[in-house]
């Protein structure tokens, strides 16, 4: 399939533009020749060559910093009688993530210009003979280095005379090199943390869509950690993220910018380090407002609607009660939210600093942790139908609200709401205290009704008084547990197969007899044999969690369109069309929800259909590592993440995490019917 795509590349290219181009070097995976602007060269003057590389499906080339890997393409001529060429220039790299690392370089097709001075010396009537070697790397799932030798005859006339097949090529080459940057540029950097600013006319919200920073060398900083956009009506900060190498005494690179139309330019820059420019990274403020702001609308999302239930019953128990008890269950909530939070971002902290790929809901890919989860929510439903009776939200204290606001967190980490995705990128690109300031202000926010209710406990007084309803309520609001206990079994079976969900309703039923036995031992005196069988219940529902993990699925998850993977999105987008991916979970109500609202109805896929979008599902349920890359290198680190990459090429579009079918539809039909690629 990609020697057909690289001989109908040649076949089908116009004769014109072959005329002076010279004979190609065919692989599987590029075609690759020296191509002249001029038809005739004159005694003297000068000329543009280009080395053009036209790259199969899937397979890609580098830029003069490559990356974390790889190699740019290098041409050395010859040329006769005292002719001289200008250095090899590169256009404006794009980002090419694979699994944990990012590469820099070109998809498609990648055009490397220069320029060719003819001698003085010769005559009108002579061919002057161009002769030169390249050699290039070409990567995809494998990385080959290939070679080849060229030669170009150019008749010598008094004039130079251009070629009319070769203007459009060298013109959108000349398009995509980097140019002078207009902008006074800003760079600093405090321990790992800095930035780049860039001030100057046509700079700011609504003019400026993306950017990002390619820098000269290599090593200096994190290539898959996000750059955090701050923009500014006449200015643009880019966050960056040090690497191992130290920083030379003037930091240079291009900075490439995607405008509100979706075109790309790319400018050079260069800076001494000093200070970090205002906005770079973020400030901690900054960050902790947008985690408080996202732990406070995380109240909102799907994923903590089993919850509600706990914190109906807890919040009508406070009728009546005295100004101290009102203030001390709203406390024990807030302390179990922070401290759940603080807990969850330690250990999401303390993975990435052990090297784990680890995001927001990393649990949650464990299926031994879902099982686990099943079963409890579980045993809290049967807690609230009066099976047994346990201190918690049945029978009330400080001790069963701490343990409802611990569990709200733990339930809620399959979502994340809108500023959270900004605030959790920014917080694990802190370090650790920092990182863990930022999940505390999350779940204070997350709290805040509870801190409204302990400030002002007359607030109480407003809910009906207790009653015989109270009973009605507890025994009704277990049913939605029992939804959650059968929504984590559903997403077992997604992670694990049917022989996972044996495992788990097996322990489910574990788990019930372990209930009733402690119920039963309660409604006697004593009950000592009841509560041992309920212990060892418990501890095997515990002791079958190995085998829930060791379960495999029977097949790959279904999901909508193309499964993605860096390959398949790489060959799209060298196609040249428009692709929507979906960044998804089965344990992520958020992304079912969005789903079946917004991106499998009837007129959102007639709208995929009409623009030609392709549309790739990465499925994050287990983990994958490679999905896992992609969220870091947009800066986010959960699901659900939409990103639509507008024809032709460019820089993605990110959309919101709360999806509505006109947003997508929108997203659509703004995009330019065809931005070229950058390569």
């Amino acid at each position: 399939m990609r020697a057909l795509f690289l001989l109908l590349a040649f076949l089908l290219a116009p004769a014109a533009a072959r005329a002076a181009e010279s004979e190609a070097v065919v692989s599987p995976r590029a075609r690759v020749t020296l191509v002249a602007e001029a038809a005739a060269v004159a005694p003297g003057g000068t000329f543009r060559l280009a080395l053009r590389q036209v790259l199969a499906p899937g397979w890609h080339t580098y830029w003069t910093n490559p990356g974390d890997a790889g190699e740019p393409p290098s041409l050395d001529l010859s040329l006769r009688d005292g002719g001289e060429a200008g250095p090899l220039l590169f256009p404006a790299p794009l980002r090419i993530p694979y699994g944990p690392l990012v590469n820099f370089g070109y998809l498609g097709e990648a055009v490397f210009p220069l320029t060719v001075r003819v001698p003085e010396g010769i005559e009108p009537g002579r061919i002057y003979t161009i002769e030169g070697t390249a050699r290039w790397l070409v990567c995809a799932d494998l990385c080959i280095p290939e070679e080849g030798a060229f030669r170009l005859d150019l008749p010598v006339e008094a004039a130079t005379r251009p070629d009319p097949g070769a203007t459009d090529l060298f013109r959108a080459a000349e398009a995509a090199l980097p140019r002078p940057s207009p902008f006074v540029v800003r760079a600093g950097f405090e321990g790992a943390r800095g930035g780049i600013e860039l001030a100057g006319a046509g700079l700011g919200p609504a003019s400026v869509r993306e950017a990002f920073f390619f820098p000269d060398e290599p090593g200096m900083f994190d290539n898959a950690a996000p750059q955090p956009l701050s923009l500014r009506e006449g200015a643009l900060v880019l966050g960056l993220r040090r690497g191992a190498a130290p920083l030379p005494g003037e930091l240079s690179g291009l900075v490439a910018i995607t405008d509100a139309a979706g075109v790309r330019a790319a400018y050079k820059v260069s800076a001494t380090p000093g200070a970090v420019p205002e906005g770079g990274g973020a400030a901690l403020w900054q960050v902790v407002i947008w985690a408080a702001l996202g732990g406070l609308i995380l109240n909102l999302m799907p994923c903590v609607f089993p919850v509600l239930a706990m914190k109906a019953m807890g919040i009508a128990r406070l009728s009546g009660a005295s100004r101290g008890a009102v203030r001390a269950e709203a406390l024990g909530y807030v302390a179990g939210v922070v401290l759940a939070f603080l807990a969850v971002g330690g250990a999401l902290v303390a993975a990435r600093l052990a090297g784990s790929a680890a995001g927001w809901g990393f649990q949650f890919t464990a299926p031994a942790f879902v099982a686990a989860l099943a079963w409890l929510m579980l045993a809290v439903g049967l807690n609230l139908s009066g099976v047994f009776a346990v201190g918690g939200p049945s029978t009330g204290g400080r001790l069963g609200s701490f343990g409802t606001g611990a569990l709200a967190v733990v339930v809620a980490t399959p979502c994340t709401a809108p500023f959270m995705a900004v605030a959790l990128g920014a917080a694990l690109a802190m370090p650790p205290l920092a990182a863990l300031a930022v999940f505390g202000a999350m779940g204070l926010g997350m709290a805040a009704p509870h801190m409204l209710l302990a400030a002002f406990p007359s607030l109480a007084r407003l809910l009906p008084r207790p009653g015989a309803w109270m009973e009605r309520l507890r025994q009704l609001l277990a049913f939605p547990m029992y939804g959650a206990a059968a929504w984590l079994a559903w997403v077992i079976s997604v992670q694990a197969g049917p022989e996972g969900v044996a495992w788990v309703l097996a322990g489910a039923l574990l788990v019930g007899f372990a209930g009733w036995a402690l119920g039963a031992a309660q409604a006697t005196s004593g009950g000592r044999i009841g509560r041992g069988a309920a212990v060892l219940a418990v501890l095997g529902a515990l002791a079958l969690l190995p085998m829930v993990s060791g379960a495999t699925p029977a097949g790959p998850a279904a999901v909508s369109g193309e499964a993605w993977s860096p390959a398949r999105l790489a060959a799209l987008r060298a196609e040249g069309r428009p692709v929507f991916v979906n960044l998804t979970a089965a344990w992520c109500i958020t992304c079912r929800v969005n789903e079946r609202v917004a991106l499998e109805t009837e007129p959102t896929r007639a709208a995929f259909a009409r623009a030609g979008v392709a549309l790739l599902t990465g499925d994050w349920t287990r983990g994958d590592p490679a999905i896992t890359a992609l969220l870091r290198e947009r800066g986010r680190d959960g699901v659900p993440l939409y990103l639509f990459y507008p024809a032709g090429g460019g820089e993605p579009v990110a959309l919101p995490q709360i999806l509505t079918e006109r947003m997508v539809i929108e997203a659509i039909s703004a995009a330019p019917e065809r931005v070229r690629p950058a390569a």
